[in-house]
C-alpha cells in the first residue's frame, strides 16, 4: 500500500505500529488523535530504538482491550531483541516491550470481566512500549489495590519467571539453598523475595560488590562478587556439597558450573543466555564462545547423577492463558499479604530509552528499570508565608 493510506488504529501488541503519516490537505477538519511509540528500526545499538509519533484511536477487535499505557517494564530480553538475539520479537520495524500497566480505554466485542477505567497489567510477546495498545483481554490482569503503575510494570515478567522457576520446576522447600545469578536484577530481586516466603532458605547471590549491601538487606545470606571471585569456590567454602537449586540466566560455561554445584536431587533451571550480550551490538565472538561452551548432557548421565536440568522461556507460553493466570493470582495474593513488592531501580521517559537500556546493559541497576511515556510533572511548591 502507498504511504498515503488511511491512518490505522494503535497496532496490536505483537505488531509494529503503522508508519507516521503526514496530514493530507488542509481545511478545518479536527486533528487526528496521536500517540507515541518506541520503535526498533533495525538491529544494533541503543540508537536503533527511538520515539515515533503515530496516528489513530483505540479500536479494539473482538476479545481485545485498548489500554492507555502509564508505565512499561524493561527486560533483559529487550536488550537481546535490540541486537537481533531474541527470536520471539517480530521483525523490525517493531515496537518492543513485553509488559506494561495502564488504564482500560475501550472494550472490544465480547469482553467480560473488564470495564473502562480499570487499572490493568499487560503481558504480551512484544509491542507494549507505546502510549496506547490494543491487546487480548486474557493477557491483562487487574492491578491490586495500592499498587503503582511503575510497580505493576515491574511485576509480571520477573515475578512469573521467578515463581515458576523456584516452585514449579525447583520445588523449593524449607531448609534448602539457592544460587541466584544476577541477583540485583529484576528476576533476581523477585526470586530473593519469593525465597523468603519459604522457611529457612539460604540464598547465594552473584552481583558486583557495590550491590552487596542492598542484597544483604533484601535477604541474600551470601553475596558473591562474580567479577573478582570464583563463585563456585565461594559457594563450596560455605556449603561443600553445593546447593539445591540454581537459577541460570547466563548460559555457556556458567550452566556447566551451576550443574556441578548441585547437590544430589538438585535442580538447575536455565532461563536465559545473558552471556551472549557483550557491548551495544551483536558480538560474534561472545556468541561463538557461549555456544561452544554450552552445557550438554544425556539422559543416562542424569540417571547416574541424580540431578535435574529444566529449561524455562516465558515467551513461549503466550498461549498458556490459564496456567499464567493461575500464577498471577498466587503472586497477587502474596503482594496483598505484603510478602513481595517490586523494587524499582529507576524510571525513564520514552525519550531517554537509550539511557534506560544502558543502565541495565551495564548492570548498574538494583531492581527494575521502568519506561514511562512521560515523567509526572512536579507540582510547584507553595511558598510559606
Amino acid at each position: 500500500m502507498s504511504g498515503e493510506e488511511a491512518a490505522a488504529p494503535p497496532a496490536p501488541a505483537d505488531q509494529a505500529p503503522p508508519a507516521e503519516q503526514q496530514a493530507a490537505g488542509g481545511g478545518d477538519a479536527p486533528a487526528e488523535p496521536q500517540y507515541r511509540a518506541l520503535v526498533l528500526s533495525g538491529f544494533g545499538g541503543y540508537e536503533k530504538v527511538k520515539v515515533q509519533v503515530r496516528r489513530g484511536e483505540p479500536s479494539p477487535r473482538p476479545g481485545e482491550l485498548a489500554v492507555r499505557v502509564r508505565a512499561c517494564g524493561l527486560n533483559f530480553a529487550d536488550l537481546l531483541a535490540r541486537q537481533g538475539l531474541y527470536e520471539r520479537l517480530p521483525p523490525p520495524p517493531v515496537s518492543p516491550g513485553m509488559e506494561c500497566a495502564g488504564t482500560v480505554l475501550a472494550l472490544g466485542e465480547g469482553v467480560t470481566g473488564r470495564q473502562v477505567g480499570d487499572k490493568v497489567m499487560v503481558l504480551a510477546r512484544a509491542g507494549l512500549w507505546q502510549e496506547v495498545v490494543t491487546v487480548p483481554a486474557n493477557q491483562t490482569y487487574l492491578m491490586p489495590d495500592g499498587m503503582s503503575f511503575e510497580e505493576a510494570a515491574a511485576f509480571l515478567v520477573n515475578y512469573i519467571t521467578a515463581y515458576m522457576i523456584l516452585f514449579d520446576f525447583g520445588n523449593l522447600r524449607p531448609n534448602q539453598s539457592v544460587l541466584i545469578h544476577m541477583a540485583a536484577g529484576g528476576v533476581g530481586t523477585a526470586a530473593i523475595q519469593l525465597c523468603k516466603t519459604v522457611e529457612n532458605v539460604t540464598v547465594f547471590g552473584t552481583a558486583s560488590a557495590s550491590k552487596h549491601d542492598a542484597l544483604r538487606e533484601s535477604g541474600v545470606a551470601h553475596p558473591i562478587d562474580y567479577r573478582s571471585m570464583d563463585y563456585v569456590e565461594e559457594v563450596r567454602k560455605i556449603s561443600p556439597k553445593g546447593v539445591d537449586v540454581v537459577l541460570d540466566p547466563l548460559g555457556g560455561s556458567d550452566t556447566t558450573k551451576g550443574f556441578n554445584l548441585l547437590k544430589p536431587m538438585g535442580k538447575l533451571i536455565t532461563y536465559g543466555v545473558a552471556n551472549l550480550l557483550a557491548g551495544q551490538k551483536k558480538n560474534l565472538m561472545a556468541m561463538a564462545k557461549t555456544w561452544w561452551n554450552q552445557f550438554s548432557i544425556n539422559a543416562l548421565q542424569l540417571l547416574h547423577l541424580n540431578k535435574a536440568v529444566c529449561g524455562y522461556h516465558l515467551g513461549y507460553m503466550d498461549e498458556e492463558f490459564e496456567l499464567i493466570a493461575g500464577v498471577v493470582a498466587k503472586l497477587v495474593s502474596l503482594y496483598n499479604q505484603g510478602k513481595i513488592k517490586p523494587k524499582i531501580d529507576s524510571v525513564w521517559p520514552f525519550e531517554q530509552v537509550a539511557d534506560a537500556m544502558r543502565q541495565m546493559q551495564e548492570k548498574k541497576n538494583v531492581g527494575k528499570v521502568i519506561l514511562v511515556p512521560e515523567l509526572p510533572k512536579e507540582e510547584p511548591q507553595k511558598e510559606e508565608n
